[in-house]
């Protein structure tokens, strides 16, 4: 890999020369520019060549939502949004705009406390800095999928009136990029999709919530963060909380999903693996999926998947903006199809079928 070359914008001088200090001293990394709006970040975006930018979003001139907006639209370039935890919708609002990732702010205002997420930010440049350019161009100018007709959500009563008990599975593992995928995917599915869904989205805690009610807002179907144990309905996404696993089992009321506490050696959390291997007992009625993504999380669980009879989908390299994860069940050497994203959804309606 090239040197990563980061451009930081921000509006306090306190903050620029915080993260700049991130990357002193590492291998492979060097500061570009630090620009303390976005009109001046994008002048600099054009001329220093950077191969990934961190961002703030609330700044004068031109704030961090116009300067997604030009930047996608010029020159398409990995951004990590560092944003304080008050901010979750904007947070997601930039990430739809085409920002790859973000960081949580330890505090709303300007205090030594940033210094605490220097290994968060190295880490998340790092994974931006392998991105693929193409799928981010694609991805930063694609609206949710449109081509499969949605069928309107089921109200309550239609809901009461039918047998929802879910007997198909998906589930899903993403991680850098997952985000603006994972809503491209599920806004296209329609309602009536014969088969419940988890999702594990590696993120923090204090987003997943907000996540799972953006998610609500834009598809047909009904997307929940999992609380504590449900048998999984038809219709229903379940996304994992960001400090706990999703994990399955299988009961005579149907197939259970269940909020669990990471293992203490958990390298990820919440975990695709685990949620791909307890969901392995479902058999040839689960649709395993891995999206993009840095590292190899989700490998070992499709592994168990394949043997348990169940399929595995994984994202195409031209689509993934991140291909570590997709990469890593593909070299694992079991068998699995690939798609790409735009037509994630058309697989899973596929597998699943629709009633």
């Amino acid at each position: 890999m090239n040197d990563i070359r980061v451009l930081i914008i921000d509006d306090s001088s306190y903050n620029r020369r915080a993260i700049a200090g991130f990357f002193e001293g590492h291998p492979g990394i060097t500061v570009v520019g630090r620009a303390s709006d976005g009109q001046e970040g994008l002048q600099m975006a054009l001329t220093q060549n950077p191969s990934v930018i961190t961002l703030d979003l609330e700044m004068p001139r031109l704030d961090g939502f116009a300067f997604l907006r030009l930047l996608m639209g010029s020159r398409p370039t990995p951004v990590i949004v560092i944003s304080s935890h008050g901010n979750q919708e904007n947070v997601f609002r930039a990430m739809e705009l085409g920002a790859l990732d973000f960081v949580a702010k330890p505090s709303l205002y300007i205090t030594p406390e940033i210094r605490n997420i220097r290994a968060e930010v190295v880490q998340k440049v790092l994974a931006a800095g392998g991105y693929n350019a193409q799928a981010l161009k694609r991805l930063s100018g694609a609206a949710p999928v449109t081509g499969m007709h949605v069928v309107p959500r089921l109200g309550n009563d239609d809901r009461e009136e039918r047998n929802l008990v879910a007997q198909k599975l998906i589930a899903i593992g993403a991680s850098t990029g997952g985000p603006a995928s994972l809503t491209n995917i599920l806004s296209a599915l329609p309602s009536d999709i014969n088969a419940g869904i988890l999702v594990s989205q590696h993120m923090p805690a204090m987003f997943t919530a907000t996540f799972a009610k953006r998610l609500d807002k834009f598809c047909a179907l009904r997307v929940v963060e999992l609380q504590g144990s449900d048998i999984v309905q038809k219709g229903t996404v379940y996304v994992a909380p960001g400090d706990a696993d999703l994990v399955v089992s299988k009961s005579g009321d149907g197939i259970r999903v269940s909020r669990s506490s990471p293992l203490e050696d958990a390298r990820y959390t919440p975990s695709v693996d685990r949620m791909l291997s307890t969901a392995a007992c479902v058999g040839e009625d689960l649709l395993a999926v891995v999206l993009t993504g840095m590292g190899d999380d989700g490998t070992a669980g499709c592994a168990q998947v394949y043997a348990a009879g169940g399929s595995v989908l994984v994202e195409s390299a031209e689509t993934a903006v991140v291909n570590g994860m997709p990469e890593a069940v593909r070299q694992s050497g079991i068998p699995v199809k690939q798609k790409p994203l735009h037509l994630m959804a058309t697989a899973l309606v596929s597998f699943a079928g629709r009633g």
